[in-house]
């Protein structure tokens, strides 16, 4: 089995002001765990730049304007108290969405069986018309658009186990009875979205709340008891993955208590989904977590268990 990883430098020049938690060296560490001593035939790749078209599919315009707006020459601009912007930002932004396009069109092609796309800035916070929570474009929602588009696939289905709740990619679906949003989070926390009766307009949201303090039984009770059953009636032509790593047990910005085999259980799960329904069709892409030796190891998990 072939796995691609398709990323690009300049997600590394996004950068954060001192101390913010969404910083370069996440991502230096993700790169080194994967190019030293993860199991599997990884075939590394450059992400292209996403297209303003395929952008386009999920963002307004005035957003997109609104964001260029902001990069600023030299120092940081602000989205929000959360959100930073800095020189290279927009073209980072550009590489992530282009990474899971570019992924997208090469499992479809056959070129290679999966993939996944170490990039940041992250992008499930990021809603159609509005960028926050870290997040500028949402780049895992701009590829099951591209998924329908470009390839002429109908049903396309993300499954989010970031500990926050993805709100942008659940408005951006919310409206699309083709495409499913399923995710695990921790409730009560940010964005304050997520509760169990977010349904979308033909019930393909499926949110499944975990309380602070959850650990492994409940996260895997909730897969097992919601998400999956909802993936397999739903049955996708593409699985997409919003991996976010904040779930773990050290994670500074959570109160969940996960860890690697978490995440590679999950992912063993999710593979055999797209085997049943999606001819194995599977891509991921990063997206939060904080705890920057638990966020390798546990990235090193789900690649393992993506390339096994």
């Amino acid at each position: 089995m072939t796995t691609a990883i398709v990323t690009h430098p300049a997600c590394l020049e996004h950068e954060t002001p001192p101390g913010h938690p969404e910083c370069s060296e996440r991502l230096d560490a993700v790169l080194h765990i994967l190019k030293n001593g993860t199991g599997g035939e990884l075939m590394w790749q450059e992400a292209p730049l996403c297209p303003d078209k395929a952008i386009a599919r999920v963002h307004s315009q005035d957003l997109m304007g609104f964001i260029a707006s902001l990069v600023p020459e030299e120092g940081f601009g602000r989205v929000d108290p959360d959100t930073a912007v800095s020189p290279g930002s927009l073209h980072a932004a550009r590489r992530a969405a282009g990474a899971v396009v570019s992924a997208i069109d090469q499992v479809i092609s056959g070129e290679v069986d999966n993939a996944f796309c170490p990039v940041r800035p992250p992008g499930h916070h990021a809603e159609p018309g509005r960028a926050m929570g870290f997040c500028l474009f949402n780049s895992v929602a701009i590829g099951a658009r591209h998924a329908q588009d470009a390839h002429g696939l109908k049903r396309i289905a993300v499954m989010d186990f970031d500990v926050h709740h993805g709100n942008g990619t659940q408005a951006a679906f919310w409206d699309h009875a083709d495409l499913l949003y399923a995710s695990t989070h921790q409730v009560p926390h940010y964005p304050g979205t997520g509760r169990e009766d977010e349904t979308g307009i033909d019930g393909d949201i499926v949110n499944a709340a975990l309380a602070p303090g959850s650990g492994s039984e409940a996260f895997r009770r909730a897969m097992e008891d919601r998400i999956l059953p909802a993936l397999d009636a739903f049955a996708p032509e593409f699985v997409l993955i919003s991996a976010g790593f904040d779930a773990y047990h050290a994670d500074p910005l959570s109160d969940l208590n996960l860890d690697e085999d978490d995440y590679a259980w999950a992912t063993r799960q999710l593979k055999q989904v797209a085997e049943r329904h999606a001819a194995g069709r599977i891509v991921s892409s990063l997206e939060g977590g904080y705890h920057i030796g638990g966020l390798a190891s546990c990235t090193k998990a789900h690649v393992e268990a993506l390339a096994g």
